[in-house]
Order: structure tokens, then C-alpha cells, then sequence
């Protein structure tokens, strides 16, 4: 059965890259959630007037790869302890969260980081909440590091091929 989450994680081209390479995931897509405004160029997203985040729409096969697992590799490669930022990227358009408009899987989301605060010195920020919205970003965000293999990128793609 086919599901849909949304990750922010900072850079959305580092996100679409790691979960890409992840037997299970169908599909994905770049694009800002949670807006203030409708369909949000990416330049204003980067002004941090929208509130809209960078984001990661997952559609996943739930039989070949489970909640547990996204979310756990999710969590291995962010710092969810911080606030609007990752890795050089800065702003409240980097913020991290989880999203999804499925009110049973965001309440097992909820009790998942709850369940793993312990592992973490300060309190985790990462925000789990009901989608509200999500726009498709521009065409060259779509699978960016695939057409720009040296382009930049906060995450260690590596980490996809090692058994979490």
C-alpha cells in the first residue's frame, strides 16, 4: 500500500537525493509546505515572508519500507535539535519538520520523537504537524543533484547504502 509524508530538512535537494536511493520509495518531489501565500516562487521563500519550508513529498511502498525506517534515517541526518537551520543552510524556510495529512500517522509520528527525545541532549524541534498545503517547486529543483551530481548538499548520500 502506497503512502505519502512530507520531510523538511533542511536543502530539499540533499533530502530528495538520501530518500531517492531507498528501496521502497516510489516517488518523490521538492517543494515549499505549509505557506502563507499560494504557489510561492523560490525566491520568495527565501525572503522568509511566505512561511512556506522546503520540503520533501515521499510516497512509499509501506510493504517494501516501513514509517519506522523513514523516520529513523530522517532523523540520522538532520539535526532536529536545532532551530531553522541545517548544515549551512539558515532560515526559517530550512526548518525541520514532518507533515502529513493522514491523522493516524501523525499521531504515531508524534509518539515516535517522543520516544526517541531521550537520545538527544536538548529538546527536539522538529516540528510534526498536519500539512497544510504543499506547492510543487520549480522544475530545476526537481531531482537537482541527479543533474547537478557536484552540486551542493548537507547530506551525506552515503549514509543511504548503510543499514541503519
Amino acid at each position: 500500500m502506497l503512502h505519502t509524508i512530507y520531510l523538511a530538512g533542511g536543502c530539499f535537494w540533499g533530502m530528495q537525493g538520501y530518500f531517492d536511493l531507498l528501496k521502497g520509495v516510489v516517488k518523490t518531489s521538492v517543494g515549499y509546505s505549509n505557506s502563507n501565500i499560494p504557489y510561492p516562487s523560490y525566491e520568495v521563500v527565501c525572503s522568509q515572508t511566505s512561511g512556506a519550508i522546503e520540503t520533501l513529498e515521499l510516497i512509499y511502498d509501506g510493504e517494501k519500507i516501513k514509517l519506522d525506517e523513514i523516520l529513523t534515517r530522517f532523523f540520522s541526518i538532520i539535526d532536529p535539535t536545532s532551530y531553522n537551520r541545517q548544515g549551512n543552510d539558515i532560515g526559517s524556510q530550512y526548518k525541520s519538520g514532518i507533515y502529513t495529512q493522514d491523522a493516524k500517522i501523525l499521531k504515531y509520528i508524534k509518539q515516535f520523537v517522543q520516544n526517541i527525545q531521550s537520545r538527544y541532549d536538548k529538546p527536539i524541534l522538529t516540528q510534526v504537524d498536519k500539512l497544510k498545503n504543499y506547492y510543487l517547486a520549480e522544475d530545476y529543483h526537481q531531482n537537482y543533484l541527479k543533474k547537478n551530481p557536484q552540486g551542493y548538499c548537507h547530506i551525506d548520500l552515503s549514509l543511504a547504502q548503510k543499514p541503519i
